[in-house]
This record gives C-alpha cells, structure tokens and sequence, in this order.
C-alpha cells in the first residue's frame, strides 16, 4: 500500500497519446475552436489523480533496505486482521480474505525491484480497492447492481476511484450504526482520528517522497481504521 505520487503526465503513456491527439487537432480549426481544445486539454492534464490510469503511476519509494524492511513489516498487520476478521457469512468471509490479500500484495511490492515492481504497484491498489467493494458489500446486504456493475468496471483500471467511492460508504454507514449503537461511539471516534491522521501522513508522503518511514506510518494508521471498521461486522 503506496502513497500515489503526483508526477509530470509525461510518464502516463496515455496521457502522452491524448495530448498529441489534442495538439494535432488543433490544426486547421479555427482560432476559437482550438482555444477551446488547448482549454480541454489542460482540464484532462490536471484531473485528480484518482481519475487517472494506475499504470503509470509513480512507483517510487522505499529509499533504502531499512525502510523496504519497515514498510514490508507494517504490511503484516492487515493480515492479521483479515485472519481475526468475522466470518459470518460469504461476504463477510470475502472481506476477510480481501485484507489478508493486501498484506501480501504491499509486502510483495515493497520487497520488489525492477520491472516487476510496477505490475505488483497495480496489484497492491487494485487489491486496496477490491477490499472497499468487498466491505461495502458486507456492510449492506445488498448493493445497487449499477454500482456493483460500475464498481467491477472500473476496478482494474482506477482502483483508486473505486475506493473513494466505497470508503465513502463505509464512512457513513459506520456514522450511522455509531449513532445507533453506543458501544461502537469509542471504535468511531477511534476510526475518525485514524482516518484523519492517515489522511495527513498519505498527503504528506505525496508530498515529501524522500521523508523516510512517512509510509510506514501511515501503514499503521490505515491499520487502526480497517481494525475498528472489523467492529462493525461483529
């Protein structure tokens, strides 16, 4: 599990097609016409990231052995959690599964060097993201079949979209049950700080990519927030 990297839309191969699809076109068009292609170009260049093909994303990271072993090491947790997580039905045993597959597809990418890294980097987000689908679905005994549809769609070509949209689920179903349910108030509250610290380590290691263990840390606290997420399938 890796911080996404903003980086240049020089290393996304499709955007490098796009772009020059869009120059080209430009040509033998009018001046207002192709001001309005120059205009759509530079909206599609600065999209978020969660819009953009995982493909070419930046896989940089673990400066040194040290920080390799810590990040592998903090990828451990989630397979704990997914062997303690409940298991009372076939979705949630989905889920449970889903979390040990992130531990080991985040300790298969840090451990990785070379060409392979960036098949195991896609791995790790599509495996992210297959975990949200699999605890939206254990959270609700039914989901609408277009998200459903939509959700395995796109889930191997923008996980990270697919995450966003299935955290923001989960986010107000466990506000929901909270309100309700007095003995989950402390694993919400738990849940709110964890989740805003991971949100600040995950923009500060986008950020400062060369700070060491920034990635690790929010390893930890990403771990936190799935364990009190597990208090709502007990």
């Amino acid at each position: 599990m890796h911080g996404v990297h903003v980086v240049s839309s020089s290393r996304f191969e499709s955007e490098e097609t796009t772009q020059n699809d869009l120059s080209h076109s430009t040509y033998g068009t009018s001046p207002i016409g192709a001001n309005q292609q120059l205009f759509m170009q530079r909206v599609w260049q600065q999209r978020p990231p969660c819009l953009k093909l995982i493909q070419g994303c930046c896989i940089q990271g673990d400066q040194s052995v040290a920080e390799t072993v810590v990040n592998v090491l903090t990828s451990l947790p989630f397979i704990v959690l997914g062997i303690h997580a409940p298991r009372k039905n076939l979705n949630t045993k989905l889920y449970a599964n889903s979390l040990i597959g992130v531990g080991v597809a985040s300790s298969l990418y840090h451990s990785s060097r070379g060409k392979l890294r960036k098949y195991l980097r896609w791995a790790d987000y599509t495996m992210i993201a297959t975990t949200t689908v699999c605890l939206s679905r254990a959270l609700r005994n039914e989901n609408p079949k277009l998200l459903t549809a939509a959700s395995a769609l796109f889930l191997p070509f923008q996980p990270l979209m697919v995450s966003a949209v299935h955290t923001g689920l989960m986010e107000v179903a466990f506000a929901k049950r909270a309100l309700k349910d007095p003995e989950l108030r402390m694993a919400h509250n738990v849940h709110k700080m964890s989740s805003l610290l991971g949100g600040v380590l995950f923009i500060a290691d986008d950020m400062f990519p060369q700070t060491p263990f920034l990635h690790a840390a929010w390893h930890l606290a990403a771990a936190v927030g799935v364990g009190t997420c597990n208090k709502l399938l007990e």
